[in-house]
């Protein structure tokens, strides 16, 4: 398996540019589904989920070609008998075809969903949205999932904030003429992304950025030239491993207003950065004071999936954070590993910790238990002394490109060994 061998102690220094946002890609690769015309997709981040997700479209029919971050797709007919089991439950975004095959097909027929265990992640939210469209769930053996019926429009109320559900939604409603409305929608970055690529296609759609959207699709969507949002997810990452090692760092193609809350708390901390319409400086700082809590939630909330960096970046603070991680109960399976490194952490519950700094982390060896942990366990590594070696990296390859290039541009001394 590879691994990373990371030497800490290093500060970051230079320029970094951010790739496009893997999960805005994912969805929006989706939907191409929709139409039977060409779309072409630029600044797609060349990493393994997409990569898994244009094989799961071949397999379904579609004409993909992938060069230079921008994929060129055209799917003019739909075929389900080559959909390796295998690779369909592979990733969770896997469920995200859902709503783009009920739209154009009226039928879908899918291996049951994978990747990262954060927790109960099950499809219930997805078939209470399709059934509130008008979409029936078949009995199926446990390993597959079948719908079958087209989406017919009216009322749809997301029983939570769910992304997937929510682009779900979107795409099955995107081919029905009749008016759609949901409610309690997500508004992530990358719903924003989504639904930006819908209109692009002829599909009106009101309320994006709220919780309230209002949809009235068309029979036959056109075919798109769409540009993928930047990855506001890398970019919490970038900032977090430059800030941890009192690094002096310019991160480009950015979209700051994504980020709120994390300049929020970094502010608390006594962070030194200053933001500009497209980048962030972040620059040496020489105290850190812990924040009071983290705590995550829905966009514009605190992203859960910049949990996991954050709380290494809390245990170089002076004093003592909480934090409450109210998503998913899976988050904090990295904890042993960093309090392997030296991490003071007191787990109050399934949800809850209590983080004390700042400690001198020391390398050894650890894992990546999902693409978020993988990411904070590198982080980690980045401030230890010592040597780290960080295995099971193949969940970092799945949400990040060249991770391990653009920290060693920085001056990070980081090796991959396959």
């Amino acid at each position: 398996m590879p691994k990373f061998i990371i030497h800490g102690g290093k500060k970051l220094r230079g320029e970094v540019r951010i790739g496009g946002s893997k999960n805005a890609a994912l969805p929006i690769l989706a939907a191409t589904l929709l139409t039977d015309r060409k779309c072409i997709l630029k600044n797609v981040p060349d990493i393994e989920d997409v990569n898994t997700m244009l094989a799961i479209l071949r397999s379904l029919g579609s004409d993909v070609n992938f060069r230079n971050h921008t994929v060129t797709i055209q799917t003019r007919r739909i075929r389900y008998d080559a959909l390796p089991h295998a690779l369909g439950c592979k990733m969770r975004a896997s469920v995200l075809l859902l709503g783009p095959l009920l739209a154009r097909e009226g039928y879908a027929r899918l291996p049951y969903p994978g990747g990262c265990v954060l927790g109960a992640r099950p499809i219930d939210t997805h078939a209470s949205v399709l059934r509130q469209l008008g979409v029936k769930k078949m009995p199926s053996p446990k390993e597959e999932i079948i719908f079958r019926g087209r989406p017919c429009g009216g009322e749809v109320i997301l029983p939570e904030f769910s992304v997937t559900g929510t682009e779900n939604a979107l795409m099955a409603a995107a081919r029905c003429t009749k008016k759609t409305e949901i409610r309690l929608a997500a508004l992530e970055p990358h719903v924003q992304d989504l639904c930006r690529f819908l209109q692009k296609m002829g599909i009106k759609i009101r309320g994006a950025g709220s919780h309230s959207l209002s949809i009235i699709g068309v029979k036959n969507p056109r075919g798109v030239l769409h540009s993928i949002t930047p990855d506001y997810l890398e970019t919490g990452t970038l900032v977090l491993a430059s800030v941890l090692t009192r690094g002096d760092v310019t991160v480009k193609n950015i979209v700051p207003s994504d980020l709120d809350a994390l300049w929020n708390l970094l502010r608390e901390m006594k962070a030194n950065f200053a933001l500009g319409k497209n980048w962030v400086r972040l620059k040496p700082t020489r105290r850190l004071v812990n924040c009071s809590r983290l705590q995550t939630n829905v966009f514009p909330g605190y992203p859960t999936d910049l949990q996991p960096p954050f709380v290494v970046l809390m245990t170089q603070a002076k004093g003592q954070g909480r934090v409450h991680e109210t998503l998913f109960e899976g988050r904090f399976s990295y904890f042993p590993d960093l309090k392997k490194m030296g991490a003071r952490i007191e787990k109050l519950n399934p949800h809850e910790a209590l983080i004390t700094g700042p400690v001198k982390l020391r390398g050894g060896n650890v894992k990546s238990w999902d693409i978020r942990a993988g990411a904070a366990m590198i982080l980690a590594a980045l401030a230890a002394k010592g040597k780290t070696v960080v295995s099971d990296i193949h969940y970092i390859d799945r949400g990040y490109e060249r991770f391990d290039e653009k920290l060693r541009s920085l001056g990070a001394d980081i090796v991959r060994l396959d």
